[in-house]
């Protein structure tokens, strides 16, 4: 039986079929390292990047906090000291409502007058209302009266809000007091101060209350234009 010879390039194609097969696997191998590699170069770099944004927003956040504690201890230091303040405010203002009493009482009836009221006197001192169980309901600085009105001042040496509506209850109190003892005469009210802010004195103004404020060694009363003095 005749035979024929294969050519050797022939019988060596299979292996290099194979050694091409897997020369491309080594070569796709060696791509897929490399992007792995390139994939976990990149990886790490975000990581380290958001690990640097995170440091530094922890920075921020702890001098944020650092600013807040500041910032507290400085609101609660101002608090501390304006509590100090007041209570020194207030001590003083006690004892210059008495001295204020004696600076208002002896011109306030006759700054009035100007104003066409005709009080004929005075009363300083505390006028103190009672109620039915003997207990001080309301106490008064300065009491003028005519046949007409009785006016109610009260005294600060620095009227503050809460000052303006405690009296307009007094003067309530003051109103029905008189009307128990078939007294109708108007009543009307005055706040007197050494020292009286801008917010104050509009709000007194506007709860229909006279402005009385010191002007040199006397005491003046604002009355702006279109000025109505409630009654009660």
């Amino acid at each position: 039986m005749e035979t024929t010879a294969i050519p050797s390039h022939e019988q060596n194609r299979p292996f290099d079929d194979i050694r091409a097969i897997l020369r491309e696997i080594t070569e796709r191998q060696n791509e897929s390292d490399r992007r792995t590699e390139e994939s976990k170069k990149e990886w790490e770099k975000s990581r380290q990047e958001q690990e640097k944004s995170r440091q530094e927003q922890e920075k921020i956040r702890q001098e944020r906090e650092k600013i807040r504690q500041e910032l507290e201890k400085s609101r609660l230091d101002w608090e501390k000291r304006m509590a100090r303040m007041d209570d020194l405010i207030g001590d003083l203002g006690n004892r210059f409502g008495e001295l204020a009493e004696h600076l208002v009482a002896p011109g306030i009836h006759e700054r009035f007058n100007e104003l066409g009221y005709h009080f004929g006197s005075y009363s300083p001192g505390g006028h103190i209302i009672k109620g039915e169980d003997r207990k001080t309901k309301a106490e008064i600085d300065l009491l003028l009266e005519n046949g007409e009105t009785v006016m109610a001042v009260e005294v600060k040496a620095k009227p503050r809000l809460k000052h303006i509506d405690e009296h307009v209850k007094r003067l309530e109190i003051l109103r029905d007091h008189r009307r128990k003892i078939n007294d109708y005469r108007q009543v009307e009210g005055a706040i007197a101060g050494a020292i009286f802010g801008v917010e104050e004195k509009k709000a007194t103004i506007e709860a229909g209350l006279y402005v009385i404020e010191q002007s040199g060694d006397t005491m003046k009363i604002d009355v702006p234009d279109g000025f109505v003095p409630r009654r009660w």
